[in-house]
């Protein structure tokens, strides 16, 4: 049985290692590589993918995403979802002894960028300005973000008065890592281990909820189940956002294409009232009927 990944278990300084991976950070010692890149060195170790780097602490931010996923995973070097966790893990993991010191880095680095994008890695550089317009779309109260994964946005959200924030997410080790780095930035948020589809939280529980860029990865029926969901959960307001593909993009997980017409007939069967955008993909916002 193959082992669950733990962002903030012991490794041996300067790696990561569990089952699959083993990622190292070292200087190119001049062994057979399967794979040279411009950041890494693939090779086969044992029964483990071994992925060596020389990333510095300055590297940490989640622009470390595309750079995997351009030089590792789009080329068909590496596939699958788990295989990208577990080495993106050992990214943050391995490049500094301290297993909170890597990730507070990590976070600080990538909320740096989102409040700032100038300069920023292109992946983040993209997502920017969807953050940058939650943060004016969603009032002040009680908030739920489901889907959190890293939970940047229900970060930043916590920094504002009179705010409170639920980050939700199906993976308990992410959730456990949001709630040790929001610990560590005495950020006021709450976080919760559901599947978005089944929130175990009481009808209307929260003003706001947000579900953004999530759907995309579901498939019609599950995202359909979410959506309701969020209206069970919400007391005035939903907020979804989806990135415009011509083909949904394999590489970041996405099942699923969305367009204008689709925001629309989404928001029309929900029976709130409904207002669908365009700004660096689409935008459902949901009133819930006085």
């Amino acid at each position: 049985m193959t082992s669950t990944i733990d962002p903030l278990g012991p490794f041996p300084v300067g790696q990561y290692l569990d089952d699959l991976v083993r990622v190292v950070r070292s200087a190119d010692d001049g062994r057979p590589a399967v794979v040279r890149t411009e950041h890494f060195r693939l090779r086969r170790a044992g029964r483990r993918i071994e992925v060596s780097h020389h990333l510095c602490p300055e590297q940490l931010d989640n622009g470390l995403t595309g750079v995997l996923i351009d030089e590792l995973f789009a080329p068909g070097w590496l596939c699958g979802q788990d295989i990208f966790e577990r080495v993106f893990t050992g990214l943050v993991r391995s490049t500094l002894p301290d297993p909170e010191l890597a990730w507070n880095t990590f976070y600080t680095n990538t909320l740096a960028h989102l409040r700032d994008p100038r300069g920023a890695p292109p992946l983040i550089a993209r997502i920017a300005p969807v953050y940058a317009r939650l943060l004016r779309l969603v009032p002040a109260g009680r908030v739920l973000d489901l889907g959190s994964c890293f939970g940047f946005l229900p970060l930043l959200l916590a920094e504002r008065p009179r705010t409170k924030v639920i980050a939700s997410d199906i993976v308990a080790g992410t959730m456990r890592l949001l709630e040790t780095v929001a610990a560590a930035r005495a950020a006021p948020l709450e976080t919760l281990v559901c599947d978005a589809a089944r929130v175990p939280l009481p009808d209307r529980c929260a003003d706001t909820v947000t579900v953004v860029h999530l759907l995309e990865h579901l498939d019609p029926t599950k995202g359909d189940a979410v959506l309701a969901e969020a209206l069970r959960l919400a007391r005035s307001k939903v907020i979804a956002a989806v990135p415009f593909e011509e083909v949904p993009d394999a590489d970041y997980g996405h099942v699923r294409r969305f367009d204008l017409p689709a925001l629309v007939e989404l928001g029309e069967r929900t029976g709130w009232r409904a207002r669908v955008s365009t700004f660096h993909g689409g935008w459902l916002i949901l009133d819930r009927p006085h």
